[in-house]
This record gives C-alpha cells, structure tokens and sequence, in this order.
C-alpha cells in the first residue's frame, strides 16, 4: 500500500514535471514570436519614416532640376511601392529598389551646387541618413530575433511543440546579391 502510494507520487510528479517543461517551452515560442513581430514593426516604422521623408526630399530636388522627371517618378513608383509591400520579402524587395532609386536622386542633386548648399535639402539629407542607420539596426536586430525564433522552432525538444502548435519559422530581411559585392573604388 505505501509502495504503491509512492510510486503515485513519483508519476504524478513526473506528469507534473513534464506538464511544467511543455508549458515552458510553448511560452518562450509564444515569446520569441512575438519578438519578431516587434522587431519587424521597428522595421516597419523607419521605413515608413524615410517614406515620409522622400516626398519632402523630391520636392526639394523638383525646384531645382525640373528637367529630371524620369528620377521623380522612380523614386515616387519605389516610394509607392513600398508603402504597397505586404510581406517580408516583399518589404525587402521594395526597399532594396527604393534605396537605388534614392541613389539616382541624390546623383541629380550633385549636380546643382545650389541645391546641395540648400538648408532644406542638407536636413532632409541628414534625416534620411540617420533613418538609413536606424533601418540598418533595426534589420539587423529583426534578423538576429528570427535566428532565436527559428533556432527554437527547429531544436528538439522545441520542435515538437513547435509543429504541435503550428509555429511556422519567420523569413529573415534580405538584401539583394547585388548588395552584397564590394563596390570598385577608382581614385
């Protein structure tokens, strides 16, 4: 009888344990989740804020070179497009097209000496730079939070609570491979 009342005791505090460990590890999914989710939102707000910004930088460029219509209306096309983009992929993509863009506008406005000495112009400029560095870390925290997220989705015993509950791996934000290769710098 007391042999048997042990035993009880030691498989329910077994069961209990194990209850505990599945509880645990479906929490830290649920949070890692949710990491992502707020990490891709910091994303999403600095590209929203450089967004916000290339209207103001156009028509600023616009006074000064009107005859470079085709620039405007890329950089508006990208501008639109991702303020269009739905998923990550798509969000990197957009971006990836608006940031070269950007790079022909601001070629036009090396151009224009008065332009460039434009208070305007120069703060606008100095916003979207300090935007470009918050995208940057944001990225990079985002794609660190999805490594975490993922590792634990894929690790057993995680794993398996992971495909019990239908957690499903988050996509990383990627750059394009033309990014990736070193530019050619001539003196």
């Amino acid at each position: 009888m007391v042999v048997k009342l042990i035993i009880e005791i030691i498989i329910l505090i077994v069961l209990i344990v194990v209850v505990l460990f599945i509880v645990s590890l479906y929490n830290s999914l649920i949070q890692l989740r949710n990491r992502v989710k707020n990490a891709w939102s910091q994303i999403d707000v600095q590209l929203n804020r450089r967004a916000d910004l290339i209207p103001n930088l156009v028509e600023t460029v616009k006074g000064y070179a009107k005859h470079e219509k085709t620039v405007f209306e890329k950089v508006t096309e990208a501008r639109s497009g991702l303020m269009n983009a739905k998923t990550v992929q798509e969000n990197a993509e957009a971006n990836n097209i608006l940031t070269d863009t950007l790079k022909s506008l601001f070629a036009v406005a090396e151009n224009y000496p008065d332009l460039k000495a434009n208070e305007n112009f120069l703060e606008l400029q100095s916003q979207l730079a300090e935007t470009e560095d918050k995208i940057a870390y944001s990225r990079q925290f985002y794609n660190d939070t999805v490594l975490m997220y993922n590792n634990k989705c894929q690790m057993f015993p995680s794993n398996m609570i992971a495909s019990t509950f239908n957690f499903q791996e988050a996509e990383f934000f990627e750059i394009e491979d033309v990014k990736r290769e070193v530019p050619e710098v001539k003196f």
